[in-house]
């Protein structure tokens, strides 16, 4: 099936989020808080799928507060953080929403992603993705993680579904 066909059928985008969401740094602060770059290209992709009837998720393995934070200021629809089983967070996600597999497209950047990666309609890495994961997905986007590359793969799917309006 060609990634025309898959992205038809998309319901819920899920993202991972360092390497995705962010360029896959970690700053501590010499409190010892961390501090996250967000891109404002992914963020109006994401307004722009909600805007467009796309659900979107989150699940990453580790736990930041700047990703709560992020995630509510977007209304991301549902949120997992510290997960040791994606792919068991995925399972409850998608039922969740009554979706089936094929519903969903998810973007990772690293072989923590490569089951989900799988599992997923529809898969995407950033340009800065672990060659094992560029080696599986549907498409590698051209920009980097937390450098638009969440945008490029919504406009992937909404211009397939006929959805992309410019301004």
């Amino acid at each position: 099936m060609s990634i025309i066909e898959k992205a038809k059928q998309i319901k819920m985008l899920i993202l991972d989020v360092d390497g995705v969401l962010t360029d896959g740094g970690i700053i501590i602060n010499a409190e010892g808080k961390e501090i996250k770059v967000f891109n404002v290209y992914d963020g109006a992709g994401i307004e722009l799928a909600h805007k467009e009837g796309l659900l979107t998720a989150i699940i990453s393995g580790r736990y930041s507060q700047p990703v709560e934070h992020r995630a509510r200021e977007l209304r991301i629809n549902k949120v997992y953080q510290n997960i040791a089983n994606k792919v068991e967070a995925y399972n409850q996600l998608i039922a969740e929403y009554g979706l089936i597999p094929e519903q969903t497209a998810y973007m990772g950047d690293d072989i923590f992603d490569i089951s989900l990666l799988k599992l997923a309609g529809l898969s995407f890495a950033p340009a800065t993705a672990r060659h094992e994961v560029k080696e599986i997905v549907d498409f590698v986007t051209i920009s980097d993680g937390g450098k638009g590359a969440v945008r490029e793969a919504i406009e992937v799917v909404l211009k397939a579904q006929g959805k992309w309006v410019v301004l």
